[in-house]
C-alpha cells in the first residue's frame, strides 16, 4: 500500500508483526506435537541409533532441556507481561496498536502450551520405552 497507493499505516504494519509472533508461539506446540521440530538429525537420523535409543534421547531432551526452558520463559515472562498490564501498553509509534499487552501475554500462553505438549510427549515416550524394555 505504501508504494502503490502511496498510503500506509502504522497500525496495520504492527499487526503483522504481532500476528507472525501468535502463529510461532502457537504453532510451537503444534509443531512438537507432530514431531516435525528442529532436532540434530546428523546424530538422531544415524543408522547407529535403534528406536529405543531415539525414544530415550526424546525423554531425556524432554525433561531436561524442553521442560526446565518452557518454566524459565514463563517464570521470566510474567513480570513483562503484568508490567505491560499495569501500565496499559501501547504502542509508542502514533497511530500504533493499542494494548500491546496482549501480544505480550502470548509469550507465557505459547510456552504453556508447549510445555503441555512436552509432558504429553515424555509420557508418550516414557511408555513406549517402558513397554518395548519389558
Amino acid at each position: 500500500m505504501r508504494y502503490l497507493f502511496r498510503s500506509g499505516s502504522i497500525g496495520i504494519q504492527e499487526l503483522e508483526w504481532h500476528l507472525f509472533s501468535i502463529i510461532f508461539l502457537i504453532g510451537a506446540a503444534y509443531t512438537l506435537k507432530h514431531d516435525e521440530h528442529v532436532r540434530l538429525d546428523i546424530f538422531y537420523k544415524s543408522k547407529f541409533l535403534t528406536d529405543q535409543h531415539r525414544v530415550w534421547i526424546d525423554v531425556f531432551g524432554s525433561i531436561f532441556i524442553l521442560i526446565p526452558f518452557c518454566l524459565l520463559i514463563i517464570i521470566s515472562a510474567w513480570p513483562f507481561v503484568s508490567q505491560a498490564y499495569i501500565h496499559n501498553e501501547a504502542s509508542p509509534d502514533p497511530g500504533g496498536l493499542p494494548l500491546r499487552w496482549l501480544i505480550k501475554c502470548m509469550i507465557p500462553a505459547g510456552f504453556c502450551l508447549v510445555l503441555i505438549q512436552g509432558i504429553a510427549e515424555t509420557i508418550k515416550k516414557l511408555t513406549l520405552a517402558l513397554d518395548k524394555s519389558q
